[in-house]
């Protein structure tokens, strides 16, 4: 009888178990998705030829909103793995002060900002951070952006 009560206990937990929602459970996992809808919408612009193998990207450090609690570092390598995935897609390098001076004609600088678009949102077993994503396309040499995009989401907060 014992055994057959133990028994019935760790098919209840398991079952607990396999009906679990899975989540992310990496700061990969969470920005995945955002970065690969930023990197879609970058390498589709009109500005930048098809294909863009040719094209280096320089992506500045992004900008990220602290109520979000996710260092500027991951972004970026979320985005710069995610722009380097693109097939056909441009040469992704890191973009540094001293590269403002001069650039080719192949030459695009990318800005980021990540910004929280509202309070969290509390779900019974998690918590959503709403953002905005801007997404700035520059062309070497030239102050006006050529591009301008926006991307709009939410990441779970327990993956951050």
């Amino acid at each position: 009888m014992r055994r057959l009560s133990l028994l019935w206990m760790v098919s209840l937990l398991l079952a607990g178990c396999a009906g679990a929602p899975e989540g992310p459970t990496s700061v990969r996992q969470a920005l995945f998705g955002l970065s690969e809808r930023a990197a879609e919408a970058v390498t589709a612009t009109p500005p930048l030829p098809r294909p863009a193998v040719d094209e280096v990207l320089l992506l500045a450090r992004p900008e990220v909103d602290p109520r979000l609690g996710l260092a500027e570092g991951r972004l970026l390598e979320s985005l710069t793995r995610a722009l380097l995935a693109v097939d056909d897609g441009p040469q992704v390098l890191a973009w540094r002060t001293a590269m403002a001076e001069g650039g080719h004609d192949n030459q695009w600088r990318l800005e980021t900002h990540l910004r929280a678009a509202g309070p969290r949102l509390r779900l019974s077993d998690r918590e959503l951070l709403p953002y905005r994503l801007s997404l700035v396309l520059h062309h070497t040499g030239r102050a006006a952006p050529a591009w301008r995009g926006e991307i709009e989401g939410a990441l779970d907060a327990t993956a951050l």
